[in-house]
């Protein structure tokens, strides 16, 4: 295990310096909306908090973290804050390449699709599209994160944004709880799959629905895509540990202890698998993390928009 401080100071000193976790160019980590032809103005805005797109870089950065955790590597992972900013923002154009950043970035595109199949008005700003400093508070560093959340709120507020579609429970957790909290900024947030209005007829079709912790426990959301499931004629096969009850992934933990992480997604992904029904996932975090461990998990957002296109031919 690492020691926490070292890794918090990492990300912390990103945040300070790229307002991201990873010290990536902005154009790096969100290029996921350039062939689309999205309106620019209003004060509803569909907002990724980038976390999204970070799942490339993550995979990457925890691979390396797992192979130096508990050798005598590892405490010299600390002196990644001594790195120059240009030179950790370089590097950062060549850490995920475009097939690797692909699936996900239609994630985002499908999200996109079944919004405007839904009648949902929005706007996209990618300069506002700012990560929200979720991990700085998770691993404890409430000083940064209130210093980033501040700036964020401040750049929404500048541009008359007023409510927020949001796509994964993190960045929804942070606008909805803690951005109020601690620096009295105060949106209307929303996420997707609540705006959602799809209809399709029942063919049989069954799923396993892995609710993050934050929609299930926190949030209290996961009626919401059950609901929407329902809707297009999916029957979800419900595991023991769902809603209020749902089980980590072992996402919270990837960033100091790659090795604890691994142990609670293998037990995850053996509850989940118990159903026998494919497995769908509402985070793009859990996702990645599930798939480590052997899971055959789609996305919500990806799996509606297929079901979509098969009941049009």
């Amino acid at each position: 295990m690492y020691h926490p401080e070292t890794i918090v100071d990492l990300i912390a000193g990103n945040v300070r310096k790229t307002r991201n976790p990873f010290g990536a160019f902005h154009f790096a980590m969100n290029r996921w909306w350039k062939k689309l032809s999205l309106p620019t103005d209003g004060d509803t805005l569909f907002y990724t908090g980038l976390m999204v797109q970070s799942v490339p870089f993550i995979e990457k950065i925890t691979r390396r973290l797992e192979m130096l955790e508990d050798t005598r590597w590892a405490p010299f992972v600390g002196y990644g804050s001594w790195v120059p900013k240009r030179l950790v923002q370089m590097g950062s154009l060549f850490m995920a390449t475009p097939k690797e950043r692909a699936p996900y970035e239609r994630i985002l595109k499908d999200i996109v699709a079944l919004l405007q199949q839904s009648g949902v008005r929005f706007a996209y700003r990618p300069d506002l599209d700012l990560y929200s400093g979720i991990l700085l508070y998770d691993l404890g560093d409430q000083e940064a994160f209130e210093e980033h959340a501040r700036f964020v709120a401040g750049r929404l507020r500048e541009a008359g944004v007023r409510t927020l579609i949001t796509v994964d429970p993190h960045t929804t957790y942070a606008f909805k709880v803690l951005y109020p909290k601690y620096v009295g900024a105060e949106f209307q947030v929303r996420t997707y799959f609540e705006l959602l209005r799809l209809t399709g007829r029942p063919n049989g079709t069954r799923v396993t629905l892995h609710d993050p912790c934050f929609f299930g426990r926190y949030l209290k959301l996961s009626h919401m895509p059950r609901r929407v499931l329902r809707d297009v004629g999916v029957e979800v096969a419900e595991v023991q540990q769902s809603g209020p009850l749902t089980h980590c992934c072992g996402g919270p933990a990837e960033s100091v202890s790659p090795k604890l992480s691994r142990e609670i997604m293998e037990r995850r992904v053996e509850q989940l698998n118990r159903t026998g029904a494919p497995i769908l996932s509402m985070c793009p975090i859990c996702m990645g993390n599930l798939k480590k461990a052997g899971a055959d998990v789609e996305d919500l957002a990806s799996f509606l928009a297929r079901r979509a296109g098969e009941g049009k031919r």
